[in-house]
């Protein structure tokens, strides 16, 4: 009999939530515990003062909650008294080889992290062991360390010039003689201290205790907006998930102000009409439909932006004005076709986790904390998130957002359940990929019947701004059909994490776990019996 089963980012990661399925943790108390030790074992990607959302369903209540504990803006008393000339932010430019981006960072791109927090509330919630058991298998990570894997390695080395500004957090990169090179093996002592500590006193450690205060004495030395209204006045936000339909199947996925999960369920919606099962894996149609599916999301999107009213925008009229118009497409797929506008990008740096467990309850959940502030916390161990440093959230400009509101996201954990079993628990890292990363894995193993590895695994596209990125493995015939119906194709060599990190658990028509990690972020998946 399967006790659970967990895919994650990173070997370490899934085997810090298995650890604690053997004890006798149910999958809330697997998730949290793999999301601490993400700390650890996915340093590059996430940090202990970033922020997320979790998805959460448990069968004995027969319901679903949406954790939402993403970064709010700081500023809480400071009254628009803040000199912003005194704030420490700045740019710094990263290669990512065929382009460049700016991001910025220093103590004025940190928002008030919501990471910690919203994990707490969720293991008081609905978890079953204590915190303290909980935290064990990431405090283990961060005494014995953690051996960076290639992956690491390659991130990390995009993001050298973050990691390098600082000395101490440098340091902790293997500077100078193995920084960030897959030979290293990251250790953090203090943040072992500090997780131990937080098992004792609780998330009060961070938001009001002895950390917070640390945080504070940081903020005010060097330049930064967080103050302790700030901290003190964080709440979890226990949201009604976005619940609607697909087929024969229903869904539950990230609601507004989110963004990601209400265009997930908009492309779902203009899919209905189209029998999937009955193309061609992977022709041109299959891949034309898709696009052209992305591309009318696109063209909807800035209704839902401007307006943040979910209903309106998945309203079966508004939805028929855009599959009217997909269907025009589709059956002249050569016609000159407006360019989508290009959507504000979100951050790349993310991470996912999925937990089912042998009584039904299923948990996903992504986390990110951007590209970190460039800056560790003295003797805690820390790091923080660079949210506000992020250009794309904040198209207006940087330091506008009203203090204490959440900041957006494109995050998106989603669970789809058959006749109220859970069967699937999905989600990505990727930024604007998250969303087309998890449509098209639902319908590799929803409408094409495929095993869940091979739904994850297959070859992945994506439509924006005109261009239609396609993943190594599409076939060179359709690449020209493609061309000829008047796409702007952009060939990737290999499986790329540009195009998101899928991990997803779930039950196959015989009621047969199954787990996938997605090999483009260093997935694994470990089953526990």
């Amino acid at each position: 009999m399967t006790v659970g089963i967990i895919a994650a980012g990173h070997p370490q990661t899934a085997e810090a939530g298995a650890e604690i399925l053997r004890a006798g943790g149910n999958a809330v108390d697997a998730a949290v515990a793999a999301a601490f030790a993400t700390f650890m074992a996915e340093p590059t990607l996430v940090a202990p003062g970033g922020g997320g959302f979790a998805l959460v369903y448990r069968r004995r209540e027969g319901h679903a909650h949406l954790y939402d504990f993403f970064c709010n803006f700081p500023g809480l008393g400071l009254g628009g008294n803040k000199d912003r000339e005194s704030v420490d932010f700045f740019p710094v430019s990263i290669n990512y080889g065929p382009t460049r981006q700016i991001f910025h960072i220093g103590r004025g791109s940190v928002a008030v992290p919501g990471e910690i927090a919203g994990l707490c509330k969720m293991q008081e919630d609905a978890g079953r062991l204590p915190l303290s058991v909980v935290l064990e298998p990431a405090i283990d990570l961060a005494r014995n360390g953690v051996l960076m894997d290639d992956f690491g390695a390659y991130v990390g080395s995009l993001l050298r010039p973050i990691f390098s500004i600082e000395s101490d957090l440098a340091e902790l990169f293997g500077a100078p003689d193995r920084f960030l090179s897959a030979d290293h093996v990251y250790r953090n002592p203090d943040l072992a201290n500090t997780l131990q500590a937080l098992g004792k006193e609780g998330p009060d450690l961070i938001y009001r205790g002895d950390i917070a205060q640390v945080i504070l004495a940081d903020q005010r030395s060097y330049g930064g907006l967080l103050t302790a209204e700030d901290l003190a006045n964080y709440q979890v936000i226990v949201r009604e998930p976005l619940h609607r339909s697909y087929r024969d199947l229903e869904f539950y996925t990230n609601p507004p102000p989110s963004r990601g999960g209400a265009l997930i369920a908009f492309s779902l919606a203009l899919l209905e009409a189209y029998e999937l099962d009955a193309l061609n894996y992977g022709n041109p149609r299959h891949l034309g439909l898709l696009a052209e599916v992305m591309r009318q999301t696109n063209l909807a999107r800035p209704s839902f932006e401007s307006s943040g009213n979910v209903d309106i925008f998945l309203a079966p009229e508004h939805v028929q004005i855009h599959s009217d118009d997909l269907a025009r497409r589709l059956a002249r797929p050569s016609r000159p076709f407006p360019l989508d506008p290009p959507p504000p990008a979100m951050p790349s740096n993310t991470t996912h986790i999925s937990v089912l467990d042998g009584n039904g309850n299923i948990v996903s959940m992504t986390t990110t904390a951007g590209e970190t502030p460039g800056f560790v916390l003295n003797g805690t161990g820390m790091i923080l998130n660079n949210i506000l440093g992020e250009a794309d959230l904040h198209p207006d400009g940087f330091h506008l957002g009203k203090p204490g509101h959440r900041i957006g996201s494109m995050m998106a954990p989603t669970v789809f359940m058959h006749e109220g079993d859970p069967m699937l628990a999905i989600g990505s890292g990727g930024a604007n990929r998250i969303r087309t990363a998890i449509l098209q894995v639902i319908l590799n193993f929803t409408d094409f019947d495929m095993n869940l590895r091979d739904a994850v695994q297959a070859p992945r596209i994506h439509f924006e701004a005109g261009e239609l990125q396609l993943e190594a493995g599409i076939k060179p015939a359709t690449l020209g059909w493609l061309r000829r119906w008047g796409y702007d194709i952009v060939r990737w060599p290999d499986m790329h994490m540009f195009f998101g990190g899928a991990h997803a658990v779930g039950k196959d028509d015989g009621g047969h776990f199954q787990g996938a990690g997605d090999p483009r972020r260093c997935g694994a998946v470990v089953e526990v019996r």
